[in-house]
């Protein structure tokens, strides 16, 4: 828990760090927003668009972008470590080196979200509708740096903890933990917080990440310890488990 906290202290205070770059973030947000649509990647403004249609759906929406992000992603760290220890090791690593790879670019790239953006044409729907986790005058926000759009974290730890959940499962319906990361992205879509380019930048680093940080084998000592937890008996344990622990 120290550590996971620990880790979400030092991405806070990190991204304290790119403050200062208004005109920059602005400027980085006029090139992703045409970049978006020289692309023809789909508008923001349609996801929007139909959350706007039911201020309930809205006020879920900005609820789920406060309150869910933080809390899921410890939740599953800790299940990993009481139930998926060599797991919950694999999944640290995987977080942290996404989370510091986050960072650099937040220092280097700041950008202002598309709610700030007047050319995206979007409503800033935390202050319409609440809850909002930033404060009405980014440059006044001593809670958060508004600049630092991209990569979206919401998304990228999301997208992680289904990942970690499919490969530390073994139901057959495991793939549906894939609905936590594309919930996500409609609500940082739909909110305004972030871009489509923020989520996909935030996949490729976790590709990188997880490319690079290998999900170890489960070996026979692993198998037993879980086994002895269980209350089970050694004797009847197979040579060698089947997936990664």
């Amino acid at each position: 828990m120290l550590l996971v906290v620990g880790l979400f202290v030092i991405y806070k205070a990190g991204r304290q760090l790119a403050t200062g770059h208004t005109d920059e973030a602005y400027h980085n947000a006029h090139l992703v927003w045409d970049l978006e649509r020289a692309v023809h990647l789909p508008d923001e403004g349609a996801v929007q668009s139909a959350l706007l249609h039911s201020d309930t759906l809205v006020h879920v929406a900005n609820t789920y972008y406060a309150v869910v992000h933080f809390p899921a992603t410890v939740a599953f760290l800790v299940w990993l470590y009481m139930r998926r220890p060599a797991h919950y090791v694999w999944a640290r690593r995987v977080l942290a080196a996404l989370t510091a790879a986050a960072l650099v670019l937040h220092l280097t790239f700041p950008l202002a979200p598309p709610r700030l953006l007047t050319a995206a044409g979007l409503v800033d729907t935390g202050q319409m509708y609440g809850p909002t986790v930033y404060g009405a005058k980014p440059a006044t926000d001593e809670m958060a740096n508004q600049f630092a759009a991209m990569p979206s974290l919401h998304f990228g730890w999301a997208l992680m903890v289904a990942t970690g959940l499919i490969a530390a499962t073994r139901s057959p319906w495991r793939t549906l933990w894939l609905l936590h990361p594309l919930l996500t992205l409609l609500v940082i879509v739909g909110t305004a917080n972030h871009y489509w380019l923020d989520a996909l930048v935030a996949t490729v680093l976790l590709g990188i990440a997880l490319a690079v940080i290998h999900l170890p084998h489960r070996t026979e000592t692993t198998a037993v310890r879980t086994r002895e937890r269980a209350g089970d008996s050694v004797q009847d344990m197979p040579q060698v488990m089947g997936a990664g622990r």
